[in-house]
């Protein structure tokens, strides 16, 4: 026996075993440091309606306590001022008219590459809960999908990202797609754990301080407070699993709040996303970054945590250097657009970090606001009181016509962008400045003007419906492509 243990094969046999085991045991080890990542994505929410961005009036404690013990991100942009095109666009790592779904309601193609078909290429588990408008096509790029409709029974959209957290397989990293329906339109349904007042709200100057506009941002905090509450409950949910260390927790928005001059527009309140990151074994804690990041810039930072390839056809650039070195030079500018969203419009803007440039292509339209806010009564009583003239120039600009075709703010001096200084002498270095940025990001992104305008769904006034609004809309190929031009 011990002859045979001796043997020089049965050494080499036993040698390449152990260093298979080694191998087996390293490559596992490898798998359980990649990190989970769990996206949260809120509905129709503005980046500075939050505690942890200055607001002291709505209650978000469990988002703030992720900011206390993660990184805030005080300049991150998303690529489109409404829903479903900047969801296409982070999933994709690309600009929304380069995913062709850059129209609210057109469904990402399938042919487009996602993050989250990286990620499980990789060996996540990944899965999605929650509001979904990202189409039928790419469902299948999640190993789950439990898309939530908004419904009285369901309004958070938010039910089943504890079930998801619960019944995932143990032994594999995770990537998570939490999407909520709070905070949009309507406010009232479902019971709410803080309920807000007058008192609490703090009003931009581009709305008028009466009676209905105080209540109903109140109504728009309490749903923001219900979001805060079912991100507490996902980080309960981890940390009872002994996973809260090692998972990556990103929150962020989709666009502005349901507010005329906030959702659907360039502005700040229409393209500027909170933006929170909470890792605990590899964020420091409380901190903060100036640095300008793009919601383009979520995807391949997933995929490089993850150890992954990143796809040539994502246009955006990983942050993980910024959770070590938070306000290093990462971006000198993003840039948002405007596309078709109930109503026509296209339009285009530059932020850097003190200004921002707004090109309006089509300034023959009045800056009509999302549906769900124009069949409101906020809107309706705004009407009146522009009707009456009752309105300053800024709380006006929704219902005005001509717009200015060039836009440009300081925001160091005006946050709240209610100046116009493109036509202003001292300003024409720095709108040359922007309007040649904006130029070359339209050559080398291969951008577009449509070749021709396509029907509102609603009337701008009332909200009611058009009558030839149907659904699914058509695609971008039958609106654009028989034309032969883009």
């Amino acid at each position: 026996m011990l002859e045979y243990i001796c043997h020089p094969r049965y050494i080499y046999v036993t040698r390449i075993m152990a260093l298979i085991f080694a191998l087996l045991l390293s490559a596992q080890v490898f798998a359980e440091q990649r990190p989970n990542i769990i996206l949260i994505i809120a509905d129709d929410l503005n980046w500075d309606d939050i505690g942890a961005y200055g607001n002291p009036g709505v209650k978000t404690p469990n988002l703030d306590k992720l900011a206390k013990g993660g990184m805030r991100f005080d300049n991150a942009f998303l690529t489109a001022s409404s829903c479903s095109p900047s969801r296409a666009s982070m999933i994709t790592g690309r600009y929304p008219h380069n995913t062709d779904a850059e129209q609210l309601h057109w469904p990402l193609p399938a042919e487009q590459i996602t993050v989250s078909e990286k990620l499980r290429e990789a060996g996540y588990w990944t899965a999605a809960a929650g509001k979904w408008h990202l189409g039928e096509a790419i469902k299948e790029r999640f190993n789950e999908v439990r898309e939530s409709e908004y419904a009285i029974d369901e309004p958070s959209g938010s039910a089943q990202w504890v079930p998801l957290l619960e019944e995932r397989p143990k032994d594999q990293p995770f990537f998570m797609w939490f999407a909520s329906w709070d905070s949009h339109r309507p406010f009232y349904q479902g019971e709410y754990p803080v309920k807000h007042t007058q008192s609490d709200v703090r009003l931009p100057p581009y709305y008028p301080a009466t009676e209905l506009y105080l209540n109903d941002f109140a109504a728009y905090y309490d749903e923001i407070a219900r979001l805060d509450e079912s991100v507490g409950k996902v980080v309960q949910t981890l940390e009872k699993q002994g996973v809260a260390d090692n998972t990556l927790i990103v929150f962020v928005a989709d666009n502005g709040r349901p507010f005329a001059r906030d959702k659907t527009t360039l502005y700040d309140s229409g393209v500027k996303t909170p933006f929170i990151a909470y890792w605990p074994s590899g964020i420091p804690k409380g901190t903060a970054s100036k640095s300008i990041i793009s919601a383009i810039d979520l995807a391949p930072t997933f995929l490089t945590l993850a150890e992954a390839d990143i796809p040539q056809s994502f246009e955006g650039k990983s942050i993980d250097g910024l959770f070590q070195e938070p306000n290093e030079a990462f971006r000198e500018y993003a840039i948002s657009e405007r596309n078709w969203h109930d109503f026509e419009d296209h339009g285009r803007s530059v932020r850097t970090e003190k200004y921002r440039y707004i090109r309006n292509n089509y300034f023959d339209l009045p800056a009509t606001p999302s549906a769900d806010t124009v069949y409101h009564k906020t809107w309706w009583e705004l009407t009146r009181l522009f009707e009456q003239g009752a309105l300053t120039q800024q709380q006006a600009r929704p219902f005005l016509t001509p717009r200015p075709k060039d836009e440009l703010y300081d925001l160091k001096n005006d946050p709240f962008e209610l100046t116009n200084l493109a036509t202003d002498i001292k300003y024409q270095g720095v709108l040359q400045r922007h309007r040649q940025i904006l130029d070359s990001w339209i050559t080398s992104t291969k951008d577009f003007i449509p070749s021709f305008r396509t029907l509102d769904d609603f009337d701008r006034t009332t909200g009611a419906y058009a009558p030839h609004r149907n659904r699914p809309r058509p695609s971008k190929m039958e609106m654009y492509h028989a034309s032969g031009q883009y």
